[in-house]
């Protein structure tokens, strides 16, 4: 069994593209998957390569037009046209439901894959309190310990540890996964992590010397 430690936000359009595969492969191999929910924002002003607000048109298009649509295809999940409307609202609320859900020993998995879903399927607001308890209640989960939790200033010390880990481990997007520590950026390359909890490839993350 291995951990497939998974960077990620609850409102990142490619982690929910590869959310379903990642949870087969989990299964499928019985390993674990360990969330660490990131105030994606921060880690991409000091890692990436900027907002895609500041990317040319055409690149924008590209990468948050056109891959996803093609992506969502291949991977057979349903995605809504265009950006969800309520995109720009905070995440230390969906962040820190999930958090509090790992901290009260709940399976979040549906949890996760529900709230990716709902924002990217059915343009859902993250940001609202009696969606996500209807996004949880759907995860078999009570979700109202979870939501009450979610904004302490315990979980959010969470959220914040997870993303200052975040950009020491060099993650510049979402989502990002590790095995072993080798580091896989972008749920193109599942099928890299997939080969990676059976056989670990050569080398090794960070580079050394």
């Amino acid at each position: 069994m291995a951990e497939i430690e998974y960077f990620y936000s609850a409102h990142s359009a490619y982690a929910y593209i590869g959310s379903a595969l990642l949870q087969k492969i989990a299964k499928d191999g019985g390993h674990v998957i360990v969330h660490k929910p990131i105030e994606l924002r921060q880690v991409i002003a000091v890692n990436g390569p900027g907002s895609t607000n500041s990317l040319t048109e055409g690149r924008r298009a590209y990468f948050s037009g056109r891959e996803i649509v093609r992506w969502a295809e291949y991977r057979g999940i349903e995605i809504m046209a265009g950006r969800p409307t309520h995109h720009d609202h905070g995440l230390d609320l969906p962040n820190g439901m999930l958090i509090a859900g790992i901290e009260q020993g709940a399976d979040i998995n549906a949890l996760a894959h529900g709230m990716l879903e709902s924002h990217w399927r059915d343009d859902c607001d993250l940001a609202d309190a009696e969606t996500l308890a209807d996004i949880g209640r759907r995860a078999g989960l009570d979700p109202q310990p979870l939501l009450d939790a979610a904004l302490s200033d315990d979980i959010q010390a969470i959220h914040v540890t997870n993303t200052q880990e975040a950009i020491q481990r060099s993650v510049f997007g979402s989502p990002t996964y590790f095995v072993g520590g080798d580091m896989f950026y972008g749920q193109d390359h599942l099928e890299l992590v997939a080969r990676a909890v059976a056989k670990p490839f050569a080398g090794a993350w960070p580079p050394v010397g």
